[in-house]
């Protein structure tokens, strides 16, 4: 009786959940299209505040998630094996998101576009740094910038650093459980802290949702880049409603469950333009509403947040091979088949932040020497392309880190069953009957 109990104030708590959210964005379209010039003052400070709240709770969960799952390597095998199904899993979608790319390119060949000088130039935002000072940046070179920039990579690399540092620490020392016991501490306090900022996330997506709709109202025309636009979110939805579907499905979940219980954070993702930013409410959804060992949970989502980037992989190759066509240069299958690892690789090294994938593609170009006045005319564009992205990745990153749960729940329902099917027979040897 209690559980169902249960089970009904959860319905009724998501049915609240889903009616708040769908009133912010009715409220946000009609705020947008209104377009009164102090009601839009009022949505961009609040979206801007939110943003920045986000922010301000990611960089640090990221860091302790990792430090977390890393130091306790020691103590188990758990660990290592959550990181290996992780990096499987990452591979594996990232690179198919790539293939359906590319496969979509062959299919349907984008026209080339006459640039013209009124493009807007987005080369001196590049400046002179090609794609290898991208990844010099993310070495870092003192341990409180990366933080204070919020680069994220770097932060992944000194957390990283650090998780295993305390591993490696004399085990059941009382520095090491001093260490392990703070920094799961310090989770309990973010999470604390994200509890408070999603009771009033209705009021975040409804200035999200204004500020993108007076920007689609003022509407701009595609030209001939409408193919190459097609094929970008055309990949972004047959990987988000194909292929990681048939993921989940091949592990024995049902695909629609999953997306229910991960809406909030989905939604935040399409809005907010930033997997990192939404990964406090992708971990608080992802224990709570699917159930996932906070262990779990806690270190695959911000390694994903990093390193799993489906909708990025698709729009480097399709952008840096449209590109490469539109300058004269030769696309034969070889380089489709290079850019395919490429685009993967670059993807793995992209950050998750507003337009990270637009300039992280410009710098690849940008390092080949092939003009990329053409990325000026995308711009206006992408705005909405990163929403969808965005969405996609955080949907790989909880479908990723759903798999990997289920896949540690198996291991340990089998090291139980044997340890009992051990102790069946060590009994009956040892019987006087026997």
């Amino acid at each position: 009786m209690d559980k169902k109990i249960l089970a009904a104030g959860m319905q009724k708590g998501f049915v609240g959940v889903v009616v708040a959210y769908f009133l912010a964005i009715a409220l946000g379209i009609l705020a947008g299209i209104w377009e009164n010039h102090y009601l839009m003052i009022v949505v961009q400070f609040i979206s801007t505040v939110f943003i920045r709240l986000f922010k301000f709770l990611s960089i640090p969960i990221i860091c302790v998630s990792i430090i977390s799952s890393l130091s306790t390597l020691s103590q188990n095998n758990e660990s290592a094996k959550i990181f290996r199904h992780t990096i499987f899993y990452t591979l594996s979608t990232t690179i198919l998101a790539a293939c359906v790319a590319a496969s979509l390119y062959v299919l349907f060949t984008p026209a080339n576009v006459a640039v013209t000088g009124t493009a807007p130039d987005i080369s001196n935002k590049l400046g002179s740094h090609s794609y290898l000072d991208y990844v010099e940046s993310i070495v870092p070179d003192n341990f409180i910038t990366p933080f204070q920039t919020a680069n994220v990579l770097s932060v992944l690399l000194i957390a990283a650093a650090v998780g295993i540092a305390i591993a490696k620490m004399p085990r059941d020392s009382k520095n090491q459980d001093l260490m392990i016991t703070f920094f799961k501490a310090s989770q309990d306090v973010l999470f604390t802290l994200v509890n408070w900022l999603i009771v009033v996330l209705p009021i975040g997506i409804f200035a999200f949702v204004a500020s993108l709709a007076q920007e689609v109202s003022h509407g701009v025309s595609l030209g001939g880049l409408g193919t190459y636009f097609a094929l970008v979110i055309s990949a972004n939805l047959i990987q988000m409603f194909i292929v990681i579907p048939a993921f989940l499905m091949f592990k024995g979940f049902n695909p629609i469950k999953v997306a229910k219980g991960m809406l909030p954070a989905l939604a935040l993702a399409f809005f907010s333009k930033s997997s990192a930013a939404t990964l406090p409410v992708t971990m608080r959804c992802a224990q709570q509403n699917l159930g996932e060992k906070p262990q779990v949970a806690q270190f695959v989502l911000p390694m994903c947040t990093t390193i799993n980037m489906n909708g990025c992989a698709a729009f480097i190759f399709l952008t840096v091979v449209y590109l490469m066509q539109n300058a004269g240069l030769d696309i034969h299958p070889g380089v489709i088949v290079a850019w395919i690892f490429i685009a993967t690789l670059a993807a793995i090294g992209n950050a998750g932040v507003p337009m990270g994938c637009f300039f992280l593609s410009a710098s690849l170009l940008a390092s080949m020497n092939v003009p990329i006045l053409l990325m000026g005319v995308i711009l206006p564009f992408y705005a909405v392309v990163d929403m969808i992205e965005t969405s996609l990745n955080v949907w790989s990153d909880s479908s990723v880190s759903a798999m990997v749960d289920k896949d540690m729940k198996e291991l340990d329902a089998v090291m139980r069953s044997e340890e009992r099917r051990v102790g069946k027979e060590c009994r009956s040897r040892w019987s006087p009957y026997h």
